[in-house]
């Protein structure tokens, strides 16, 4: 019998390609110092312009549109946008948790 699961939240980061060259180099910036591996393919591509992203599963194609996202374990793969914002809110302040002592304290760190 199939159970039920609910997705546990957690937050990630992603920028939105806009499908252009001078828009796929920070993107390929961020995945490169992420340790990342992507290239940008030109509209002589027979898919047009795209993202080679280099991803746990093989190298995925982002197009235009795009949002790529850097996963919980530092991994990046590109997402649609329908789906990204099926999925996803924007988040306005980070809260990290910790606990000292088993207090636990909360804390901004990073304002959006």
């Amino acid at each position: 019998m199939a159970q039920k699961f609910r997705k546990k939240a957690v937050i990630i980061e992603a920028m939105l390609w806009d499908g252009t060259a001078e828009g796929a180099t920070p993107v390929i910036n961020w995945i490169l110092d992420g340790n990342g591996t992507a290239t940008y393919r030109d509209e002589f591509e027979p898919q047009g312009n795209s993202l080679g992203i280099q991803t746990l599963e093989g190298t995925m194609r982002a197009s235009a549109g795009d949002w790529i996202i850097r996963g919980v374990q530092g991994e990046f793969y590109p997402c649609r946008s329908d789906i990204f914002e099926a999925t996803y809110d924007h988040v306005d302040r980070v809260i990290e948790s910790r606990s000292y002592d088993n207090v636990p304290t909360f804390h901004v760190v990073q304002e959006a």
